[in-house]
C-alpha cells in the first residue's frame, strides 16, 4: 500500500506497481471512519494488463506441469500462512472479529492448500487433462476418441465483492492457477486495501511466473471491452450487477466464459420432528445465530429465511432472541464482542432500507434496526447494526423471498408439512445453499430432493454429523460453490470443476498410437514395448509409457479352483458345484473364481526381486469379461500406462494396464494395477 492514505494505491499490471491518473475514492475505516486509502483505476491500461496476461502469464504458467503449479500453490499458501497476522490486523478495519479475519484469511489460504493437494493427487504430472477413458469408434480398435481439457489461451478476469477480501480472490485464483489461466483481480472498492496488501504479498514472494497475477485497483472501465474468447469472467456481487456484465455486448458476441455468484436468500429448515429439547433444536438456533453474525452477516451463504414448523415459531423466536441478546457488538478486539462492523456507513444505510421493506410484511422479534451502543467505538463513526431476527407470519408474502438485507438479518417463516416447506424453500428463486436440521431421515430426503434443483449446496444436520459439520454457510473447495437463478447461475470451486471451468474440453479423434503422444497416456491399441529388461526392474527415469511384459500361459486347473475354494472360504456354487454352475445361465458349469485368476495373473507377471517397485497400493476399473473354466489358459499382458512422479519425493505411481486372456485370446479381465516406483535405483 502507498506509504501515505492520501494517495491511490497503485494497481500491479504489466509486470510492476502503477500509480493512477487522480487521488481517487476515500477507503474508511469501518469501525473508526478513519481513512484508510484511497482508490482509483484512472489511467490504468486494463487492455494492456489483458495482453500481459496472455502472452507472458498464459506461456509461462503452461510451461508448467500440474504437479509443478500444484508446487507452486502450496508453497504460496506457506509464504502467505506466515503473513496471516498482519492480514488479520488489516481485516479489522473492514469491521471484522478476528473470528471473521480467519472466516476469510486462513480460509482463503486453505483454498491454496487444497487445490495445490487435489492437483497433485487427481492430476497428472502433465499439460494435458484426460476427461473420462477412451470411446472406441469403430470395431477394430484402430479409430478412437480422447476427450482432453487444455488451458484457454486467455486470462481469468475476477470480480470480487467487498465482504471477503482474501478469500475470494483466492478461491477464484487457486483453480485458474492450477488449469494454467493467469489472474486479473479487480476487488470490491470498500475493502480493496486488504487484497491490495494481499497481492503485494503474492508479488514480493516470487514464487509465481510474472504475469500468473494482476491487481486492478478501482472502476473496471473499458475492461470488458478488450475481452477474446480465450478469456473468462467470474463475478460475484449484485444480482443486477451480474445481469448487466453478462450482458455486455463483447461478452455476449464473443461468448466469453462468464460466472457469477450473485444475490442468494438462502434458508434453513427445522425439521418437525427437532422439537424443543431434541439436539437438534439447539442446533437450529445456534447455526442461525452463527450465520447472522459471523462477518455481521455479511456473508452470501448466511441464513435469510429460518423455516420453522408453524406450531413452534414462538419458542424457535423465543430461544433465537435468546442468544442474540447475548452477543456483543462493537470494535473488533475489544473485550467480550462477537460481531464488528458492517464494510461502510453506506452499507448500512442499504441493509435499513432492505429492513423497511421486508418489516412490510413482518414484525421485529428482536433488536433495533435504527440504534446500537456498540462496546469499544463511535456508534456515529462506525459501520454498526445489532443483529435483527423478524418473523413474517404469513410466509405467503413476498417481500421474505425477494428482498435480501446483507448484514446481521433473518427472518422466521412458519411451514406447514414438508410440501409446503419445499415450496417456501423455492420461492426464494436459487440460492447458493439451504440446510435441513433434522433427525428424520425420511424428511430429510423429501426435503433435499425437492429443492435441489434450485440450490447449489445443501447440508443436512443433525446429532450424528455435527460434531464434524463445516457449517451452513461454509463453502469447501471440494464442492460446488455457486447456485441456479437468481444465485448467478454458476458455479466455483468445485474441485477438479473449478479447473476445467478454466479449461477447453476437445474430443479427439485419431489413431491409438497417436491419442498416445497426445495425451501422454497409453491407449489399447497403440505399440507396446518389449524389453530384455523387466518393467519392474525399472526406476522411474527409466521406465516409459508402453514398456510392456507377458507372463503366462498358466493353466487353470479343478485342484487349483477346489484348493482355492477351501482356502479362502468362498465356496460359491459356481466354483464348487457342477451341476449348479450349469444352470447358471451366465457359465454353463463350473468356473473359477476371478480372484484366482487375478492372483495367479499377479504370479505371472511379476518380478520377486527387490527392486524399484516399492509397493503395489490397488486395482481400479476391474472388470470380469469372459468365464475361466478349469483346463483354461491364461496370459497376462501389462503395459505401463500412466507415469507421474511426486514432487518433491523419491518415488512415483505407475499405472499399468493389466489385460488377462485365455487361450483364445479372449479377455478373461481386464483392469488398472497401481504401483510406487522409486524415482532412481539407488
Amino acid at each position: 500500500m502507498p506509504s501515505s492514505p492520501q494517495e491511490a494505491m497503485p494497481s500491479y499490471v504489466r509486470g510492476r506497481w502503477q500509480s493512477p491518473a487522480d487521488a481517487g475514492e476515500v477507503l474508511a475505516d469501518a469501525v473508526t471512519g478513519e481513512v484508510v486509502a484511497r482508490i482509483s483505476a484512472a489511467g490504468i491500461d486494463r487492455a494492456g494488463a489483458l495482453e500481459h496476461g496472455r502472452t507472458v502469464g498464459g506461456p509461462a504458467l503452461r510451461e508448467l506441469t500440474f504437479h509443478q503449479r500444484a508446487a507452486l500453490l502450496k508453497a504460496l499458501a506457506s509464504h502467505l500462512r506466515e503473513h496471516r497476522e498482519e492480514l488479520h490486523a488489516l481485516s479489522a478495519r473492514t469491521g471484522a472479529t478476528l473470528g471473521d479475519s480467519k472466516f476469510d484469511v486462513d480460509g482463503g489460504i486453505g483454498v491454496l492448500f487444497s487445490y495445490s493437494s487435489k492437483g497433485r493427487r487427481e492430476l497428472p504430472d502433465g499439460h494435458v487433462l484426460l476427461d473420462g477413458p477412451p470411446e472406441p469408434l469403430g470395431k477394430g480398435g484402430t479409430f478412437l476418441a480422447q476427450h482432453i481439457g487444455t488451458p484457454l489461451r486467455g486470462v481469468a478476469v475476477q470480480i470480487n465483492a467487498f465482504n471477503f477480501p482474501v478469500w475470494g480472490p483466492l478461491e477464484k485464483f487457486a483453480p485458474a492457477f492450477l488449469a494454467g489461466v493467469p489472474s486479473l483481480i479487480k476487488p470490491a472498492s470498500r475493502t480493496a486495501y486488504l487484497t491490495h496488501r494481499l497481492v503485494e504479498l503474492v508479488v514480493e514472494s516470487g514464487l509465481l511466473p510474472e504475469g500468473s497475477v494482476q491487481l486492478l485497483c478501482g472502476e473496471a472501465g473499458d475492461l470488458l471491452d478488450h475481452l477474446t474468447d480465450q478469456d473468462s469472467v467470474s463475478f460475484t456481487g449484485s444480482a443486477a450487477t451480474a445481469a448487466r456484465l453478462r450482458a455486455h455486448p463483447v461478452v455476449v458476441e464473443r461468448s466469453v466464459r462468464f460466472t457469477a455468484e450473485a444475490d442468494s436468500l438462502n434458508c434453513s429448515i427445522l425439521g418437525p420432528d427437532a422439537t424443543p429439547g431434541t439436539p437438534e433444536f439447539d442446533l437450529f438456533t445456534d447455526q442461525l445465530v452463527t450465520e447472522m453474525t459471523v462477518k455481521a452477516g455479511q456473508k452470501c451463504t448466511a441464513i435469510r429465511r429460518a423455516l420453522v414448523p408453524e406450531p413452534i415459531l414462538d419458542e424457535v423466536a423465543s430461544a433465537v432472541s435468546a442468544k442474540l441478546a447475548e452477543v456483543v457488538v462493537g470494535a473488533p478486539g475489544a473485550e467480550g464482542v462477537r460481531m464488528g462492523a458492517l464494510a461502510g456507513l453506506d452499507q448500512r444505510e442499504e441493509v435499513r432500507r432492505a429492513l423497511r421493506s421486508l418489516l412490510e410484511a413482518g414484525s421485529v422479534v428482536h433488536g433495533d434496526p435504527d440504534s446500537v451502543d456498540p462496546v469499544g467505538a463511535d456508534a456515529d463513526r462506525g459501520a454498526f447494526l445489532g443483529p435483527v431476527l423478524l418473523r413474517c407470519d404469513d410466509p405467503e408474502l413476498p417481500q421474505p423471498h425477494e428482498v435480501e438485507a446483507f448484514g446481521p438479518v433473518s427472518t422466521l417463516l412458519p411451514y406447514r408439512d414438508a410440501a409446503h416447506a419445499v415450496h417456501l424453500a423455492d420461492k426464494g428463486r436459487g440460492s447458493l445453499v439451504g440446510s435441513v436440521v433434522t433427525a428424520d431421515a425420511a424428511f430429510a430426503r423429501e426435503v433435499v430432493l425437492g429443492t435441489a434443483s434450485r440450490h447449489g449446496r445443501m447440508l443436512v444436520l443433525n446429532r450424528r454429523d455435527a460434531g464434524e459439520s463445516t457449517g451452513h454457510g461454509s463453502p469447501l473447495p471440494q464442492l460446488v460453490h455457486g447456485g441456479p437463478g437468481r444465485a448467478g447461475g454458476g458455479e466455483e470451486l468445485g474441485g477438479l470443476r473449478g479447473v476445467l471451468h478454466h479449461m477447453q474440453r476437445t474430443a479427439v479423434q485419431g489413431d491409438p498410437r497417436t491419442l498416445t503422444a497426445i495425451t501422454g497416456e497409453w491407449v489399447p491399441g497403440a505399440e507396446r514395448t518389449a524389453t530384455d529388461v523387466h518393467p519392474f526392474r525399472k526406476d522411474l527415469g527409466q521406465l516409459r509409457v508402453g514398456d510392456t511384459v507377458v507372463g503366462g500361459p498358466r493353466v487353470v486347473t479343478e485342484q487349483d479352483v477346489a484348493h482355492f475354494a477351501e482356502f479362502t472360504g468362498d465356496t460359491f456354487y459356481a466354483h464348487t458345484d457342477e451341476e449348479a454352475a450349469r444352470e447358471n445361465p451366465f457359465f454353463g458349469g463350473r468356473v473359477a473364481h476371478g480372484y484366482l485368476v487375478l492372483s495367479f495373473a499377479a504370479g505371472l507377471f511379476v518380478a520377486p526381486e527387490p527392486g524399484p517397485v516399492l509397493a503395489n497400493y490397488g486395482l481400479e476399473n476391474l472388470r470380469f469379461l469372459t468365464p475361466t473354466y478349469p483346463g483354461d489358459e491364461i496370459t497376462v499382458t501389462l503395459t505401463a500406462k500412466r507415469i507421474t512422479p511426486r514432487q518433491n519425493a523419491d518415488y512415483g505411481e505407475v499405472r499399468w494396464d493389466a489385460d488377462v486372456t485365455n487361450q483364445d485370446g479372449a479377455s478373461v479381465a481386464k483392469y488398472d494395477v497401481l504401483t510406487l516406483v522409486a524415482t532412481s535405483a539407488s
